[in-house]
């Protein structure tokens, strides 16, 4: 055997390079005694060959990247954090440009840009949101706010918690086909229903209470397009969860309701969240719906904003401080949960 086929043997089938040395090496020495062919000093020559073959070539142990290949490795990762802080700046500037313009008289924001600000710190100032904090009308509209969008949220939540589990777990006639027509729903606009579902509340009338133009009626239409989703994304949820869990409740003489209550519940906590967040999201920041179906009387903030629009005039002393009252309860409902949002976007994504 000679120099190179050692070498070979090392770099194809794995050997370490000590052990492929040793067998050439005893076969060195068999090949000597037996024939006299090759010296001592050949020997040593072949053995030291051996030992460093391997070893200069880079056959054994795994492939070491280059350093081309390293450099556009660290190139990527910088270019993808560039990008994303570029993204997060692309976001975050308008609103802090609206923020300033809030906290800047009505003369200043006419007279030059918001980024003036940083040089001439003296110009903010509360004015604009004390006068708007006064107006009965405006503190009217955040009121209405939350009186649609807490029980629009609460109700859809429930209801799609229930019926997600029913979908899920629950054996009853129909139910496939009754979960087809919760899917089907979801390609439906809500454009689609505007004047049929008007129609419908301005017939809906009973001592003295008109469905159109209330509070009420602005909440059931959310709820009802809002459960299609919300029913699909819970039902998938809970699918997901070991059918063990649930045979162990049931042999213990657990009910439906204790199931769900005890197992369901705690479990599906992340994607129960994460729809509240969106719900809630969706209801507060509606203005469509608001515009078809809510009076003046039941406004919402995005209605009223939308009514104190000029179209020769600015009116930003005015607009700017309520657009950004109005981002505060989001903002803090979602930093509030956004431990749980996280949970439930990534739930599934990790087996």
């Amino acid at each position: 055997m000679s120099t190179a086929d050692g070498t070979e043997r090392s770099a194809s089938d794995g050997t370490p390079p000590e052990e492929t040395a040793a067998e050439q090496t005893a076969a060195d020495e068999t090949a000597a005694e037996a024939g006299g062919q090759e010296t001592g000093e050949q020997v040593a020559v072949r053995t030291a060959a051996a030992k460093a073959a391997p070893a200069g070539g880079g056959a054994s142990g795994a492939p070491r990247r280059g350093v081309a290949s390293r450099i556009v490795g660290k190139l990527g990762g910088g270019a993808a954090q560039a990008l994303l802080v570029l993204i997060a700046i692309f976001w975050l500037v308008p609103t802090l440009g609206l923020l300033v313009a809030s906290l800047r008289s009505t003369e200043d924001n006419s007279a030059d840009g918001w980024w003036n600000v940083f040089t001439e710190p003296s110009q903010l100032t509360f004015d604009a949101y004390s006068s708007l904090l006064g107006r009965d009308d405006f503190v009217d509209s955040f009121w209405n706010t939350m009186l649609i969008t807490v029980p629009a949220t609460v109700l859809v939540v429930v209801i799609a918690a229930l019926a997600g589990y029913a979908f899920a777990w629950m054996e009853f006639p129909g139910r496939d086909w009754l979960f087809l027509l919760v899917v089907a729903l979801l390609v439906v606009p809500v454009q689609v229903a505007l004047i049929p579902v008007a129609k419908l509340y301005g017939a809906i009338e009973f001592g003295g209470f008109q469905m159109f133009g209330s509070i009420t009626g602005v909440v059931l239409f959310h709820v009802a397009f809002g459960l299609p989703f919300a029913i699909f994304l819970l039902r998938n949820f809970f699918a997901a969860i070991p059918r063990d869990l649930l045979e162990a409740a049931r042999m213990d003489g657990g009910s439906e309701w204790t199931i769900f209550r005890r197992v369901i519940f705690p479990l599906g906590g992340p994607a129960i969240a994460s729809l509240g967040i969106f719900q809630f999201l969706w209801v507060w920041n509606d203005l469509l719906v608001a515009l078809v179906f809510a009076d003046t009387e039941a406004q919402p903030m995005t209605k009223w904003l939308q009514s104190q629009m000029r179209q020769f005039t600015g009116n930003i002393d005015i607009l700017a401080p309520g657009a950004f009252l109005s981002l505060i309860v989001p903002l803090a409902v979602f930093f509030a949960f956004q431990r749980y949002f996280v949970q439930g976007v990534l739930a599934g994504s990790v087996k």
